[in-house]
């Protein structure tokens, strides 16, 4: 088996570039997390302190949770704790291979996926078509960097309030 590639995401944003607000996320959309949950399954995540405080139910299960934070003292409970993204990446990276996966996910927050673009090889991206008010954003994906491999457009309804795509995007 070749050696896991890190990926970035799955993450979604609306037109304007906001994840989250208040710590959650600022819409309703059931197909995007069971989509988030089949990517993820079975994959090591890699995130930042305040994603997984955002969680409900931690640690994401089926998973291994690494959780990365400038502070020392930081517990989080059935999660791998590190202080810098080199050791959450190597970390990961081996248990990928461990785990028999060909992929591990930088699912949040905001410049922690930043910092996973500058390495991936891989971006899981759900557009939401929606303009909605959010705390934090995301800078635009220079996508000559991309090439666009799968593309699925999902309708606003039954739990879901927005119309979205969940875009598959590859380094060049």
């Amino acid at each position: 088996m070749s050696t896991p590639i890190l990926t970035a995401g799955p993450i979604a944003r609306d037109r304007n570039g906001v994840i989250g607000k208040d710590g959650a996320l600022p819409w309703r959309l059931k197909t995007d997390l069971a989509n988030f949950r089949a990517v993820t399954m079975g994959k090591p995540v890699i995130m930042g302190r305040k994603t997984w405080e955002s969680l409900p139910n931690k640690p994401l299960p089926g998973r291994t949770n690494i959780v990365l934070t400038r502070d020392g003292s930081f517990e989080a409970k059935g999660a791998v704790v590190c202080d810098n993204f080199s050791e959450a990446v190597a970390i990961a990276r081996e248990q990928a291979a461990e785990d028999g996966v060909d992929e591990f996910c930088v699912i949040g927050g905001a410049s922690l996926f930043e910092l996973a673009l500058t390495r991936a090889q891989r971006i899981y991206l759900t557009e939401v078509d929606a303009e909605v008010p959010g705390d934090v954003t995301l800078s635009p994906i220079d996508e000559s960097r991309w090439t666009e491999v799968a593309i699925t457009s999902h309708p606003a309804g039954e739990g879901d309030e927005h119309a979205f795509k969940i875009r598959v995007l590859e380094r060049r």
